[in-house]
């Protein structure tokens, strides 16, 4: 039985030399976006006014305060699209594949998008499910659902979940990193959007897990919330759900399966629910003492703070890079400038808006960049600052540990999340894994959205031999790669 954050990433770590066979069930596929057949969908409008704004500009703003302007329908929609929407169709003889503005491992989409609304302008209240396959809502609870807040005339709660099966079926029992990795990759984009249109919010990991996926009508052994944003919401609270909470018929919670037959993977349900809250079992929120990048048992001899005055060479909008965003891997050998080495330094050192930032460090290993020499390097988030860990070149190694993938070595830079797993345990318990890996998944798209803004590639990469990237980057016991992000220059058609 899993219990800790550090003994389910060993259970699912991959190594070179005991790799088992896998075979896809194709048969068995999961279904990539979530029906209600016989519940009415609520169509959302689509002749919307884009916010213009650069992305440099909403990550260098601080975070909206005070009450919420109104929220209308339009409004919700607008943030609906640019948090998680189709941007491309590629045909194939199976059938058409839909490009998402989220990133996905093996584009299996598990997250799912619910909506507690209270006084939308031209949406009743309640609570819905968001159809991204036809940009639409679908009613599963009717009026309010949400303990309100004095003053809180209008409200819209968003639930992230993730459905386990759809990353399991590829990724089997280390298909929970996954779970946690896109659920940050749609975060992120929802958060841009709020920022982009100046709506206070929060974000919350911690809530009563079995409260809340009651009140969304999920099968807890298929299907979980992850997260929650909130607006206008308050630090260090979450919406809680109006009790009672009536459980919403078994034909809904049916609706968490995604193919006929289903596999379970205990380690997924035994980690999850060795950090799931239930009513009365939330402790004080806990602060560590110090960043993770102090927990990892390597340290820079000397730091150096990047220049925070220097403008982002963006050639597009931000709505342009959410909708344009690919997982690009044709990296050529061409160096980094300066303007944009900095520009994603900053970029993944703006304030995740999140009270679990010190659940996650980054380092970064550079092949080719102006001013910096090839070598594994730290980033203090907090100063703005880097320093280098070693010299050397690395990034054919770093190819090798990411399953050879040989378009991974032609990559300017690779930017790698790291946690101390055991430090997790120990001050936030099974839990804290969720808050690494999620922050991780929000550093990585943002990293995404930036390569598009800048006419980068980029690239994320969950799957990797985790004791060989242990050895190379020299951490402690204790310590893990959790996830790997290429950036690079890459080939014009």
């Amino acid at each position: 039985m899993i219990k800790t954050c550090l003994e389910y990433h060993r259970a699912t770590s991959y190594d070179r030399f005991a790799m088992s066979g896998h075979s896809l069930d194709w048969a068995n596929q999961p279904k990539v976006f979530k029906e209600y057949p016989g519940i009415p969908s609520i169509t959302l409008p689509r002749d919307l006014q884009m916010p213009q704004a650069k992305l440099s500009a909403i990550l260098g703003e601080p975070f909206p305060a005070g009450p919420a302007g109104p929220l209308d329908l339009e409004t919700l929609s607008l943030l609906l699209l640019l948090a998680y929407t189709y941007t491309a169709k590629a045909r194939h003889p199976e059938g058409d594949f839909f490009f998402r503005s989220a990133a996905s491992a093996g584009a299996l989409y598990p997250t799912e998008i619910y909506v507690a609304a209270k006084g939308v302008k031209g949406l009743d209240n309640g609570l819905y499910h968001f159809a991204l396959q036809s940009h639409s809502l679908h009613l599963l609870r009717k009026g309010e659902v949400l303990e309100q807040d004095k003053g809180s005339e209008s409200r819209a709660a968003f639930f992230l979940s993730a459905i386990f099966f759809r990353s399991a079926w590829k990724y089997r029992a280390r298909a929970y990193r996954y779970h946690l990795l896109d659920t940050g990759h749609v975060a992120e984009n929802l958060i841009l959007a709020l920022k982009a249109l100046k709506f206070p919010f929060s974000v919350a990991y911690d809530f009563d897990d079995g409260e809340v996926n009651r009140m969304l009508g999920l099968d807890e052994q298929k299907e979980a919330a992850l997260a929650i944003i909130d607006v206008p919401g308050k630090e260090g609270r979450y919406p809680k759900p109006l009790e009672p909470v009536s459980p919403l018929p078994d034909s809904l919670l049916q609706r968490s399966r995604v193919s006929a037959k289903e596999t379970d993977y205990p380690a997924i349900l035994e980690i999850h629910h060795a950090g799931a809250h239930r009513a009365g079992s939330m402790g004080e929120r806990v602060r560590p003492e110090r960043e993770m990048i102090h927990e990892l048992g390597i340290a820079p001899k000397m730091w150096t703070p990047a220049n925070t005055s220097e403008s982002w060479p963006e050639i597009v909008d931000y709505p342009d890079a959410v909708f344009r965003r690919r997982s690009r891997r044709n990296f050529v050998r061409k160096p980094l400038s300066r303007p944009v080495m900095n520009a994603l330094l900053r970029g993944v050192c703006a304030s995740h808006g999140s009270s679990h930032d010190r659940s996650l460090a980054i380092g970064f290993l550079v092949g080719a960049a102006e001013g910096f020499e090839p070598g594994f390097y730290l980033l203090d988030s907090r100063n703005t600052s880097w320093g280098m860990v070693s010299p050397g070149r690395f990034m054919a190694r770093s190819t090798s540990i990411c399953l050879d993938q040989a378009w991974l070595v032609n990559a300017g830079v690779h930017f790698l999340f790291l946690a101390n797993l055991g430090a997790l345990d120990k001050v936030w318990g099974p839990r804290g894994y969720r808050y690494a890996m999620m922050t991780a998944g929000r550093l990585g798209q943002r990293l995404y959205i930036a390569s598009e803004a800048m006419g980068l590639g980029c690239c994320g990469i969950g799957a990797l031999y985790d004791a060989e990237a242990v050895d190379m980057l020299g951490l402690n016991q204790g310590s893990r790669l959790l996830y790997l992000v290429a950036v690079g220059n890459i080939k014009r058609q």
